[in-house]
């Protein structure tokens, strides 16, 4: 790994430990803040597209997905001068990047398709779902194309966590976050405290530190100023809320869960908050739906580019060119160009006839992708938000098939809200993924009864996916060992002879739209080096 410095105490530093450390000590915030004061490329690298000057003198490009990177790439090279074509297998741009709204179709692999009936102007992002402040090139073009955006709660302290394996009082019991992360947040300062004043942290700090270091605990932790003992704090929440007149007057305040109970109901384990350096609390989503990111790029694409309904059948070069063999309305067509920009998951390129190097297939048959499932549920009542107060964010939980429940940060207060039933990934998104959708929402829904009451007596609908069903995708997103990092990816990142590979399993940010986004402007600007010189 690369060394954050140089100086003395951090010649043995990886980035990887200073990052943990940060992290540790003050969470997503003081990370973000520690790694972009250091420069380490915090957010996705890229804020803007390359600029490609100069009129190339090979400039037919064949672009293969109207996922976000060939839109990307389609519209940086027609700016350029190019003349492009886009092939799409589906009907719609935008790959993963969908909505499922009233009337949206999806069939997966060995099932039925589903249509979405949630009532009008209800929807589910089914595919990517939250944009980080930091990728910036996601947000270039939600900004030059006028994409409105609006905040995405992904943490919210009022939420429910729910463990239940654990043991005692707590297990199998919906627990505000608040009141779990403020007691142990309370207690550990508690424990600290204690031990700092019987000397225990004297070799580490002298005696200006540590009375500082007892100010920010007693603070941190909400302790006794007498006796640095935790007895709850306000940020916890009442038993009874505060109001007017003499009852409720101020209120009663809440009594802390003991420390035992927390730490043998396992929601210790669900505590430690986002610490993810791409998730924050608070982060972005485009109004009515992420698809409106990939149809407002395809909108300032001219007419007739993409070529929708098209499937790659099989592709060749020579020194001079690429050909792409296609079925189109079932009716086979060839079509030819001078470069081509590839950006079909890798899950899916390896099964068509790429006629790509040996080393480039061996060095594609190293990605792996991820099963990755999601299900929206239509509630005809916002019962989170009536019945307890909770304003989008999730409810994470220990059932890998749920893995977390997520409320919509849109339509508050409104009659109808659809919300996410689960989550999941790896064998468990594969094991979820072999029922009917009618009997993944009968899971959903039972498990969410036991955090919500009104969660059986609520559901009306529902629409799930399952990514790696899905025939043009075959996986979520793309995963790269350790190993394949190393030896695969760099091979992948160079073309194979006039063809380039983009999309989001191309980058570092796997799984975000940014990397499809910094993939195709990378590549865009390779390919345009070398288109001008002939």
């Amino acid at each position: 790994m690369d060394q954050v410095g140089t100086g003395p105490g951090f010649n043995a530093l990886t980035r990887r430990f200073f990052l943990e450390r940060l992290a540790k000590i003050g969470g997503s915030a003081m990370l973000l803040a520690g790694m972009d004061a250091l420069g380490f490329g915090i957010g996705s690298a890229m804020a803007a597209p390359p600029k490609l000057d100069g009129t190339p003198k090979a400039k037919k490009v064949i672009v293969l997905g109207a996922g976000n990177a060939g839109l990307a790439t389609a519209y940086e090279l027609t700016q350029a001068g190019y003349d492009v074509t886009v092939i799409e297998a589906r009907s719609f741009p935008g790959g993963r990047a969908q909505t499922a709204r009233k009337g949206f179709s999806l069939t997966e692999l060995g099932g039925a398709t589903q249509t979405c009936d949630f009532d009008d102007g209800l929807y589910i992002n089914h595919g990517p779902w939250r944009i980080p402040y930091h990728h910036h090139s996601t947000l270039h073009y939600t900004r030059k194309f006028g994409v409105a955006l609006e905040l995405f709660n992904n943490d919210n302290d009022a939420s429910f966590l729910y463990f239940d394996k654990g043991k005692g009082p707590l297990a199998g019991k919906p627990v505000r976050k608040r009141e779990a992360v403020a007691d142990m947040l309370g207690y550990s300062s508690e424990i600290l405290a204690k031990l700092s004043q019987q000397g225990a942290l004297d070799s580490r700090m002298d005696a200006e530190d540590k009375e500082k270091f007892l100010e920010f605990l007693t603070e941190f932790g909400a302790l006794s100023k007498k006796d640095l003992s935790y007895t709850g704090t306000p940020g916890r929440g009442f038993l009874v809320e505060p109001g007017a007149g003499v009852e409720p007057g101020p209120g009663k305040p809440s009594t802390p869960h003991k420390l035992n109970d927390l730490l043998d109901s396992g929601l210790w384990r669900l505590v430690q908050g986002i610490s993810e350096w791409d998730q924050q609390r608070t982060m972005f989503q485009p109004v009515q739906g992420m698809e409106q990111i990939p149809k407002a790029i395809a909108k300032h694409l001219p007419d007739g580019m993409i070529r929708f309904s098209t499937e790659v059948k099989r592709i060749r070069q020579t020194r001079k060119s690429v050909s792409v063999e296609v079925l189109r309305d079932g009716q086979p067509e060839t079509i030819t160009a001078d470069w081509c920009v590839c950006t079909i998951p890798l899950s899916v390129l390896k099964s068509i006839d790429h006629g790509l190097s040996p080393t480039f297939a061996d060095a594609m048959a190293k990605c792996a992708y991820a099963p990755v499932g999601k299900i929206g549920l239509q509630m005809k009542r916002r019962f989170w938000e009536e019945d307890h107060s909770i304003y989008g964010g999730h409810v994470f939980c220990d059932n890998p098939d749920i893995n977390n429940i997520a409320l919509p940060s849109t339509g508050w207060q409104g009659q109808k809200g659809v919300l996410l039933g689960y989550y999941n990934f790896g064998p468990n998104a594969a094991k979820v993924s072999a029922k009917s959708p009618a009997d993944r929402a009968a899971m959903a829904v039972d498990f969410g009864q036991k955090i919500f009451p009104a969660y059986q007596e609520s559901y009306e609908t529902s629409f799930s996916v399952a990514w790696h069903r899905v025939k043009y995708n075959l996986g979520g997103w793309g995963m790269w060992s350790d190993e394949a990092r190393a030896t695969a990816y760099p091979v992948l990142t160079e073309p194979d002879g006039r063809i380039y590979l983009a999309g989001e399993h191309m980058s570092y940010i796997g799984g975000w739209q940014a990397g499809a986004f910094e993939s195709a402007w990378q590549q865009v600007e390779r390919l345009h080096a070398r288109a001008m010189k002939g």
